[in-house]
């Protein structure tokens, strides 16, 4: 193998998303302005980014004051919203706005395109002079001689399954700096391995996390209303499992609709894709979806843990943003504003550390003051109660509980969850739970896997390292099948596995690695915890248009 060349900033910045994008044009915007870089896994910035989403503008008026004149794409006001509760296949019940809790409100937000909107961004600060390098995978944190994070490296280009190199081999770059900022989003997969390295949530209750799928429809324009939000919970999810969906009416007769299933599900005869499919069908989505067509389809899992599963923000030599450190606001079920003001606190101590003559390397602590004197910090505890009060109390309960807790408790008595572990020690024995069967897909509302990647433009070179990596080969065909009927085949959103020879002899578990949309559920929910994602070659995995 080749070495690898070395390329040097003041700051790298791992993921162009809001969170990294925001700490990128934060550090630019000074005077004078450190050297920035930006690696971005995805074939170009916004490829990989998935998101309902409705947002409120609070960050983005922080970090561009001017963004309506500059052009940002946030075209579609909130005009209307409805919440509903799915009473079954048939029946709704929209809740009164009086009493559902203020955190769901969207008056004066906007609907998005996140992709594109960090599309814009990144075009903001290269204007500023930082540089953003897409389709490099960062593959490996590099450390110094004290154990301090001195920058990343990207993975080679051109490696064969096999593990060697092929004729186009090219090697990775190291990219070092003073300080180095990670931004992959949810379940990043070298901030798993600085979780672990420096005990990052050793003080803060486990992660929770959420799957969500969402496709985007043309609809005749008769079923459309322009900034219409629906959004709300209960059917089809079957009891002991919680999430919701939303339906939203973008521009050019296009809306968005998807589901979120949280991960820790008991069932392990779930599958999150086939109740979306089928939730399609119910009134309430199908009124507006009839007679529109499919455009766009992926899957992402989201961090919902919010203010007590926050975990330290801070190591030696580097900082986590964003939604890779837990910033996701789950009351509001909204994460872009507080990805982009906890890039810019990132971006904030960094510059205040370098202005005292900070050479790198060091542990920025001050980075937890500013965290816990800003707004983002008091509206994550503010709802704090959100998803634990669902989960103790029910849908129905648990839902007039959170409205009284914002509005006269502010969050300040927190609901504890009995017997809080991380999401995939939940699931129960397949022969203790109810089977759960699924009709098949009409084609006309509901569809299956294989199509539905193909909607995410999902692209790997098929002549590389398998990028799901199993600790213990044999636990797929071993306990997990003869414990939980092998439920890897039923929670990936893509049919990356898949059981072949079931009821045979010899039964093994195919994984179709090239079907991957890069959404992290096996490396959530597998109850041995035995799957761990890395990063395939860079350029890799969907490229989401319009998402």
């Amino acid at each position: 193998m080749s070495e690898r060349d070395l390329m040097e900033f003041d700051v790298v910045i791992v993921g162009a998303g809001p969170a990294g994008l925001a700490t990128a044009i934060r550090l630019a915007q000074a005077d004078p302005a450190p050297s920035v870089c930006v690696v971005e896994k995805g074939a170009e910035v916004g490829a990989h980014i998935l998101s309902g989403a409705v947002i409120e503008t609070r960050g983005l008026d922080e970090l561009i004051p001017d963004w309506r004149e500059r052009g940002a794409p946030l075209e579609t006001p909130v005009e209307r919203e409805e919440l509903y509760l799915l009473r079954d296949a048939q029946r709704s019940w929209r809740i009164p706005e009086a009493i559902s809790p203020p955190s769901l409100h969207n008056s004066g937000n906007y609907l998005v395109s996140l992709g594109n909107l960090c599309r814009w961004l990144a075009a903001e600060a290269e204007g500023l002079g930082v540089e953003i390098f897409p389709g490099f995978a960062a593959t490996e944190v590099l450390f110094g001689e004290h154990g301090e994070v001195i920058g990343v490296a990207t993975g080679d280009m051109g490696i064969g399954a096999d593990g060697r190199p092929k004729d186009n081999h090219a090697p990775g770059v190291e990219l070092r700096a003073r300080q180095t900022v990670f931004a992959e989003g949810c379940r990043g997969h070298l901030g798993k391995q600085l979780y672990q390295r420096f005990g990052l949530d050793a003080e803060s209750t486990p992660q929770h996390h959420a799957l969500g799928i969402k496709e985007l429809w043309e609809i005749a324009a008769d079923r459309h209303e322009l900034g219409l939000v629906q959004h709300g919970t209960g059917w089809p999810l079957p009891e002991g499992t919680h999430g919701g969906f939303f339906l939203y009416h973008l521009s050019r007769c296009q809306v968005a609709v998807g589901l979120i299933v949280d991960l820790d599900y008991p069932n392990p005869w779930l599958s999150p894709f086939d109740e979306f499919q089928r939730m399609k069908h119910h009134p309430l989505f199908a009124a507006t979806l009839e007679g529109g067509r499919r455009i766009a389809y992926g899957a992402r899992a989201l961090a919902k843990g919010g203010f007590d599963a926050l975990p330290r923000q801070h190591f030696p030599g580097g900082c986590l943003a964003g939604c890779e450190g837990g910033t996701l606001d789950n009351a509001k079920l909204k994460g872009v504003h507080t990805a982009l003001k906890s890039g810019m606190l990132v971006a904030e101590e960094i510059l205040a550390a370098f202005a005292v003559g900070d050479p790198g390397g060091r542990e920025l602590t001050g980075l937890e003051a500013r965290l816990r004197a800003s707004w983002l910090y008091e509206d994550l505890r503010v709802g704090r109660n959100f998803g634990r009060s669902l989960h103790r109390f029910g849908t129905l309960l648990g839902g007039a509980v959170n409205s009284l807790d914002q509005r006269l408790l502010g969050g300040r008595r927190p609901i504890r969850r009995p017997g809080d572990a991380p999401d995939h020690t939940w699931l129960e024995p397949a022969a203790l739970s109810e089977p759960l069967s699924y009709p098949g897909p009409d084609g006309v509302l509901s569809f299956d896997r294989l199509s539905s990647v193909y909607l995410a433009n999902t692209a790997h070179e098929e002549d590389q390292p398998c990028h799901l990596h199993l600790a213990d080969p044999s636990i797929p065909t071993g306990s997990n099948l003869a414990e939980y009927a092998e439920p890897a085949q039923r929670y990936c959103p893509a049919g990356v596995y898949e059981l072949v020879g079931e009821g045979g002899d010899d039964p093994r578990l195919q994984i179709n690695a090239a079907n991957c949309v890069h959404c992290k559920t096996c490396d959530i929910k597998d109850p041995a915890a035995n799957i761990t994602w890395v990063a395939p070659e860079g350029g890799s995995g969907p490229n989401y248009p319009n998402m």
